[in-house]
């Protein structure tokens, strides 16, 4: 049993008219929570990987390339037994569109590789689940409740045997711990998880699945914790030290960060991806006073939320830095000859495309910029030597920082010496799609679309898309193809690519259409309708929320609700049952020391502050579907009413 460097998620509502803060994660060091004895030892683990890893199957649940040029998520299962397969598979599938739903995890996801390993169970479930006296489970992982089944720690602390899940992830050949996270999911509803190396939570319970992207958040990205406590209840104090070392805290003032041009002063100012304004908010590294972060609320405090600017620009360097932007060219070990084509094959985001600038003897080659292949007869190229390179950036707004855009995981240069005196032997290569795009599942109406084809030395082979039956006009790059742009009408499309005077034609399904998402509220005091304003419902008391989503094709479906313009959330049921609705309150409801669904107006009191407050507040919700769809979003109003008012 291993709970070194675990961090313990948990989730703090309280949504204001102008935020729904709900924070977050509760950390935990070995002993699980400060202060807490270790955790008594589990079940042995078994003395070789045998027994473990004999009945696993492993599963590859998505593929964009080689194992070694990827990051790669390996979710393992434990306390599912071979009847439950299929659970397994739903739950993997539901955290995966949860992590696709978020930034940039949505524009990068064609950088990671999936894999399922598959290792059904003598019994399902797992260890004290919920309570201490719940039965011990014959499991692969010996996963287990309450820091492994032990009374002195807390019951959402959910831990996995390491050496177990090592062992099956190996099984991934090619993984490591420098190209992998290891997601251990348990079959349980009850809510928990822990982070750290080893990523652990319940595979059947939708709030944990947000425990996955702040981990990731940790473990690939450096990323800190952004709450302001260490324990739960307990009010971390004032932080003591220098500068942090972390991107995202700070001592400075706004003056001083942009004076200095230190931290986030590039972001300073705006409207914050997780909702209010990128700027200087109190709190963070475990302390409740004396150092400050970038947004009020964000994923590293509060799950739910999306990483803000500061944190999603780090991710994306994280991400880009596991890959290399340049995935193949023509080989550069000596000098080529200035009778042939030239080429280099990129990445691909979801969210964009690459772009490759071309240099001869230090000038631009304008003309070819974007170009995925040169052909070099077409350059008229003196006698004697010359010196060709191709850069290849990524131009993502999601990048600020100079360093981190000249930075190897988001800029890449490959160099050749071009010598006229050699002659290249021209060997035929037939026309092939060598990687693309999956056309098992439709794409999204907004994703780029990407296919790569063989590389014969002698020419190029040209990319020709069309669009239900409709040429697609090309120019530059050829290899991708930004939906986006196209601004495609709703419905459902047929996109084609084909290498001319060859057989080989690729075809995707385009879902231009989103999931449709919808509302159920309790029963109000009364419903007020009138002419230009959304429907207003008026309450003296608690309410529910229920949001369901509904769509044309397979795979999970994400709603996200926001109060008020604040950032978009996800809408996982309730903390104590994922099938519960969302309940507001004027003063929230207190579960395991953590205030869930205050519905009141923003003051300058502290975050715990039990206060009632009341007033109208505008409730949004939209849907997030399998193929990367974001709806528009469902507005309406809710009016809270003082008790004495609603006599």
């Amino acid at each position: 049993m291993d709970t070194s460097g675990t961090r313990l998620p948990g989730v703090m509502a309280l949504a204001t008219a102008g935020a729904l803060l709900l924070t977050c994660l509760l950390p935990a060091s070995a002993s699980a929570v400060a202060g807490e004895p270790p955790a008594p030892p589990q079940r042995p683990a078994a003395s070789s990987a045998s027994p473990v890893t004999g009945s696993a199957n492993v599963v590859p649940v998505q593929a964009t390339g080689p194992v070694d040029k990827r990051f790669n998520l390996v979710f393992l299962g434990d306390g599912y037994t071979a009847a439950e397969t299929g659970r397994f598979r739903a739950d993997v599938d539901r955290h995966l569109n949860v992590l696709w739903s978020i930034e940039p995890f949505a524009s990068y996801r064609s950088y990671v590789n999936v894999w399922a390993v598959e290792t059904p169970s003598a019994e399902s479930g797992v260890d004290c689940d919920p309570s201490l006296d719940a039965p011990r489970r014959d499991t692969v992982l010996n996963m287990g409740f309450w820091g492994g089944c032990n009374a002195g720690s807390v019951q959402r602390l959910l831990t996995v045997d390491s050496g177990a899940a090592t062992a099956l992830a190996d099984l991934v050949e090619g993984t490591s711990a420098a190209n992998r996270q290891i997601v251990a999911l348990a079959n349980s509803d009850t809510y928990g998880g822990a982070g750290g190396t080893y990523a652990t939570a319940s595979g059947g319970n939708a709030l944990s699945s947000l425990i996955t992207p702040h981990e990731i958040g940790h473990s690939l990205g450096r990323l800190q914790d952004e709450y302001d406590y260490y324990a739960r209840g307990v009010p971390g104090g004032a932080y003591e030290g220098g500068e942090p070392a972390s991107v995202h805290h700070t001592l400075l003032t706004e003056r001083e960060m942009r004076e200095q041009r230190a931290k986030w002063w590039r972001w300073l100012g705006e409207p914050s991806e997780s909702g209010g304004t990128i700027g200087r908010h109190e709190g963070g590294l475990y302390s409740t006073r004396g150092v400050w972060r970038p947004s009020r609320h964000s994923l590293m405090k509060t799950l739910g939320y999306a990483f803000d600017q500061v944190e999603r620009e780090v991710m994306v360097a994280a991400i880009s830095g596991k890959v290399n932007l340049i995935q193949g060219h023509t080989p550069n070990g000596g000098p080529i000859g200035a009778d042939r084509t030239v080429w280099v094959e990129t990445l691909h985001p979801v969210g964009g495309e690459l772009d490759v600038a071309w240099r001869l003897d230090g000038r631009p080659l304008r003309t070819a910029d974007g170009a995925r292949a040169l052909d070099l007869r077409r350059l008229g190229l003196g006698r004697g030597t010359h010196s060709l390179t191709a850069t290849v950036t990524d131009p993502t707004p999601f990048v600020r920082d100079p360093a981190l855009r000249g930075s190897a995981a988001l800029t890449r240069t490959v160099s050749w010496t071009i010598d006229t005196g050699v002659r290249t032997e021209h060997t035929p290569v037939a026309a092939a799609f060598t990687g693309h795009t999956g056309t098992a599942a439709p794409v999204g109406a907004d994703a780029v679309v990407y296919a790569d084809t063989t590389h014969p030395s002698d020419r190029t082979y040209a990319v020709r898309w069309s669009l239900d039956g409709r040429p697609l006009v090309r120019r530059g790059n050829d290899r991708d193809l930004d939906l986006g742009s196209l601004r495609l009408r709703p419905g459902t499309h047929v996109l084609t690519a084909r290498i001319p005077g060859s057989g080989a034609v690729l075809r995707w399904t385009v879902d231009a259409v989103p999931a449709a998402g919808a509302h159920e509220l309790s029963e109000p005091l009364r419903t007020v309708r009138r002419p230009g304003r959304p429907v207003e419902h008026v309450y003296d008391g608690p309410f529910t929320m229920r949001l369901t989503a509904r769509d044309d094709r397979a795979g999970t479906v994400v709603s996200q609700f926001r109060v008020d313009g604040d950032g978009w959330y996800t809408y996982y049921g309730w903390p104590t049952d994922a099938d519960a609705p969302f309940r507001f309150s004027p003063e929230g409801t207190v579960i395991d020391d953590l205030v869930y669904g205050k519905l009141g107006t923003p003051r300058a009191v502290p975050w715990d502050d039990a206060t009632p407050d009341y007033g109208t507040h505008t409730v949004e919700h939209r849907t997030i579907d399998a193929a990367g769809n974001v709806s528009g979003a469902t507005r309406f109003l809710v009016t809270l009413l003082p008790p004495a008012a609603g006599r």
